[in-house]
């Protein structure tokens, strides 16, 4: 008798098993639909419109003195005021473009802490982007200190412990550098806790830099009237072009700090950042911020989309048992969710998930490509398998019903079909 044949070990699931098996090779099984707004949002057609307008009618220099130029200056200084008027701004001249939200952090910080000999201390919450901490790591290697205060279960920022930490430091604090909303759990803090931390600040003349990229469109913006000092966003968030950001410093502030332009040339953008400013960016940008303006300070928009995500909460808790909701007991975006879905590996059911058309992501999009779990969630006590295994949902002022149902939908099949495959 002859012997039986060796069996050999199954060889490990691929992603492009999980396209074949649920017949999606030719096509996507559900219509696409984007939940990932966070990381970008899809540009707005008036701004699309004029951005044209602007690439056509407003090609010239705007630091140029003849026609040409000072149509595109008019058309930067329009935008200016728009974006001013988003943020609650006391003046234009206290916005600075950028390219976006990084580089708007990157300038908060380095008009901040540049130059002479590196003292004291920076405080910083421990869930930051890594548009702050990377920047501080640079400086702390130059041998200013920077401590990151703790965050608990539901990603709420220690503010007795930073203000605590705050009055023990007084003047020997540089700057304190805190996010309005984080991207990936969208918990925030509230008007009145920031207000209280900027009159803490000015009263040991600290300057306070505001992380705001989640936040215009989503809640009303009043920087003049909380205090803050410094404030970071970007056009790409609130249906504008990427590519364009600002950053709002409060009329002296950068003075009193003695910083410098962070990128050193001529003397555009009130000689804060050199070079040739990006005028159909800029232009998309202060349309996007008429919108984003509009939408924040409407209450029927922000309902019906904090009403989708309910909607979105109630049906997973329905259906997976044992999900968890991160940030769900403490103030957060009406639009997100950030949710652990036992079961599926999260790499293997964002990459089904994307196959089936759903756009949805595990995190920071600037972080999506490296391999390993959110050091946002790490940082709120989750263990690394709840945070391996979590997704965000980020919803939009155009997210419908009918999206989130056909999320939901592709969602449950995608999960029957990874069960069936042994991936689940």
């Amino acid at each position: 008798m002859s012997a039986d044949p060796v069996k050999s070990e199954p060889e490990p699931l691929k992603i492009g098993d999980f396209a074949r098996h649920a017949g999606l090779d030719g096509g996507p099984r559900v219509r696409e639909v984007y939940l990932d707004n966070n990381a970008t949002t899809p540009v707005d057609e008036t701004v699309v419109e004029a951005m044209v307008a602007a690439l056509r009618d407003g090609w010239g220099n705007p630091s140029s003195t003849h026609r040409p130029g000072e149509a595109a200056a008019a058309l930067v200084e329009t935008a200016r005021g728009r974006v001013a008027r988003l943020l609650g701004a006391c003046s234009p001249e206290e916005v600075v473009f950028t390219s976006g939200g990084t580089e708007s952090i990157n300038a908060a910080l380095f008009a901040t802490l540049a130059g002479g000999t590196p003292r004291g201390t920076v405080l910083t919450g421990a869930t930051e982007h890594a548009a702050v901490l990377r920047p501080l790591e640079h400086h702390a290697a130059r041998g200013l200190a920077v401590e990151r205060i703790g965050v608990d279960r539901d990603g709420r920022l220690d503010l007795a412990a930073l203000h605590a930490r705050l009055d023990a430091l007084a003047s020997d604090c540089r700057l304190v550098t805190v996010q309005w909303a984080n991207n990936e759990t969208g918990a925030l803090l509230e008007d009145q806790e920031l207000e209280a931390l900027a009159n803490r600040c000015r009263g040991y003349e600290v300057p306070l830099h505001i992380d705001a990229v989640q936040i215009p469109g989503k809640l009303p913006m009043r920087v003049h009237e909380l205090g803050i000092d410094l404030l970071s966003i970007s056009a790409h968030k609130f249906h504008g072009p990427k590519g364009a950001g600002a950053l709002y410093a409060r009329r002296g502030v950068l003075d009193r700090t003695g910083g410098a332009a962070h990128v050193a040339g001529g003397t555009q953008e009130l000689d804060r950042r050199g070079g040739t400013q990006n005028v159909p960016g800029i232009v998309g940008m202060g349309v996007a911020a008429d919108l984003a303006r509009d939408h924040a300070g409407d209450p029927a928009t922000r309902a019906r989309v904090r009403g989708l995500r309910d909607h979105l909460e109630e049906r997973l808790r329905a259906e997976i048992p044992g999900v968890g909701i991160h940030a769900s007991g403490t103030p957060r975006l009406d639009n997100t969710t950030s949710a652990h879905l036992p079961g599926a590996d999260g790499e293997l059911l964002l990459a089904s998930l994307a196959a089936a058309g759903l756009a949805v992501s595990g995190g920071a999009a600037c972080s999506a490509r490296r391999r390993g779990p959110s050091p946002v969630l790490l940082a709120m006590g989750l263990a690394e398998e709840e945070a391996r295994r979590t997704i965000r949902f980020s919803l939009s002022r155009r997210t419908t019903r009918s999206d989130v149902e056909a999320a939901l939908h592709c969602l449950r099949e995608v999960r029957a079909d990874l069960e069936v495959l042994g991936a689940g």
